[in-house]
């Protein structure tokens, strides 16, 4: 990348983080050993890129990679320290809010710790969508309870019905799928609670095939 262009990306890079903000927090201790880390890639401009996989779900994973010159993103929020560069995705920034990355030497070296919590459920705020107020009820409230039963319960889509309002279209997985009791689970527990907090919502229903019984919890 000759230099006329890496000042064009540059610029494209600050306009378009404008919007983004982020408060992850790497710790001085772990900027030392980022940094020393990057030193001995023995590559000139060479930063660390944090992602998560599988964002706003119970398998949702922080990751951190090395990030090449040139291998950044437009939409990429960075965030300079003194001797290198950081790049979120910004796909995983809302799931790194209150993140910590830190350092802890010990006897045998130091280990890196990465703590997000709301990694697997990001927080929303006052403008969120209906459907990002249900996933976040849902992985947080819902979920959780579910998985003592290895279930699971996702939004497939919402639907306005003329006459009927706004309905949630949910599928159920793993010990929820083709469980016996998973009818009351839905009118006395999902439902319930989504209603509760979400009031635009007049139904909730299920489009889970529920003939398949091989994972079901009660048979």
């Amino acid at each position: 990348m000759s230099d006329a262009q890496t000042t064009d990306y540059q610029s494209a890079l600050d306009t378009e983080q404008t919007d983004i903000k982020s408060n992850i927090t790497i710790t001085e201790s772990a900027q030392g050993y980022l940094a020393e880390l990057l030193s001995k890639q023995d590559t000139d401009g060479i930063g660390v890129r944090i992602f998560v996989e599988h964002a706003g779900t119970p398998r949702a994973e922080c990751c951190m990679a090395y990030n090449q010159p040139g291998e950044e993103d437009a939409a990429d929020l960075q965030l300079r320290y003194d001797d290198f560069s950081a790049f979120i995705d910004a796909a995983s920034v809302p799931y790194l809010e209150d993140a910590v990355i830190d350092y802890n030497k010990d006897r045998f070296g130091g280990q890196l710790t990465f703590r997000a919590p709301n990694s697997k459920v990001p927080k929303v705020g006052a403008d969120a969508s209906i459907e990002e107020r249900i996933n976040y009820v849902l992985q947080s409230e819902i979920n959780p309870g579910l998985a003592a039963h290895g279930g699971d319960v996702q939004l497939l889509e919402l639907i306005e019905e003329e006459g009927i309002g706004l309905t949630a279209v949910l599928k159920f997985g793993g010990g929820c799928q083709g469980c016996s009791a998973v009818d009351m689970t839905l009118r006395q527990g999902v439902e319930v609670q989504l209603k509760q907090q979400i009031p635009e919502l007049t139904q909730v229903v299920d489009d889970t095939d529920h003939t398949r019984t091989e994972n079901a919890y009660y048979k």
